[in-house]
């Protein structure tokens, strides 16, 4: 084969690599008359990628392999272990994205762009875009209106480093700034908003809060953040005394901190599994004609604020509050 030859295999070989991954389908005919070659060289050539995709396999990486589609009449590449998301996956986070109203319009859609573009075969690229093009469209965009996805980036590394950071906060009453030292703890996510949770080791501090002696983080929301600083000093945290955020978002309802408590309540309404999905700790201790005992625990001042919203399906019976 002469090096003319060989450059053109090469050349050849790559492009339906290249449209394979991008999740076409190749008609070997329309492959032999598009380069110029017989279809015994494209069968050659599809078989070089199913080997080199093989061996790709073989060294630890994702399996992936050439099949002939007789449906579509061609080969394409399926996923043996897919590392991209499925258009249906796409589309549910393309739906719950535009659901949260957690960034400004013009970041939604650059973000939405991204997802589709970089995760979506080009041939449907379209069809999704068709089908949020309405609400992408209508998005309403947060009051707030504040670009704060670097600063997001910036709190989650001093969180993994053990840094403290030093913030200027814009407080909801008064719009008045307070400077705090923290010791950040997680980012979060909740109705509408992105949260940083963190620490307060200043007791000065501490004795203005509700709860003093308060042994559990303290909520400030993302976009109230007027500024933020990184500072060099560090701080322990113990395996054993690691904050899991995990196990705290269960119990927080609506982001109000404070302190541990159990209620227990008595619900009426239609849709106990709401209920159950709205507070993940909660048991169902009785049922009787549709009325349902249940038993929580929860944190803070965000369930009183959501049995309330209730009306008459909720009756409180029980409230126990302790403190860390």
């Amino acid at each position: 084969m002469g090096k003319a030859a060989g450059r053109n295999k090469i050349q050849r070989v790559l492009n339906l690599y290249n449209r394979l991954m991008e999740g076409d389908t190749l008609d070997k005919g329309e492959e032999a008359l598009r380069f110029h070659v017989t279809m015994r060289s494209i069968q050659r050539d599809v078989d070089d990628v199913r080997a080199y995709l093989s061996d790709a396999a073989a060294d630890g990486n994702v399996r992936n392999d050439v099949i002939y589609d007789r449906r579509e009449k061609g080969y394409r590449l399926e996923r043996i272990e897919r590392i991209k998301l499925s258009n249906s996956e796409v589309l549910a986070i393309c739906k719950i994205l535009l659901d949260s109203r957690a960034f400004t319009k013009r970041e939604m859609l650059a973000a939405l762009r991204k997802l589709i573009g970089c995760s979506v075969p080009k041939k449907h690229q379209k069809l999704i875009t068709d089908l949020i093009k309405n609400e992408a469209f209508h998005y309403v965009e947060p009051r707030h209106r504040t670009v704060f996805i670097d600063k997001l980036w910036s709190i989650a590394q001093p969180i993994r480093e053990k840094h403290y950071i030093e913030i200027e906060y814009r407080r909801l009453k008064g719009r008045s700034l307070v400077r705090r030292k923290l010791r950040p703890a997680a980012v979060m996510f909740s109705e509408y908003y992105f949260y940083v949770a963190a620490f307060i080791d200043d007791k000065e501090t501490r004795r203005t809060f509700d709860v003093p002696g308060d042994a559990f983080p303290t909520i400030y929301r993302a976009d109230r953040i007027a500024s933020l600083k990184v500072l060099d000093e560090t701080f322990s945290a113990p395996y054993e005394d690691r904050f899991e955020e995990g196990e705290f978002r269960k119990r927080i309802q609506f982001m109000f901190g404070g302190a541990p408590q159990k209620v227990t309540f008595i619900y009426k309404g239609l849709n106990v599994e709401a209920v159950l999905d709205r507070l993940p700790t909660a048991r169902i201790l009785a049922e009787e004609n549709g009325a349902y005992t249940i038993s929580a625990e929860v944190f803070g001042k965000g369930i009183d604020y959501w049995l309330r919203s209730q009306g008459e399906e909720v009756e409180i019976i029980k409230e126990t509050t302790r403190n860390g």
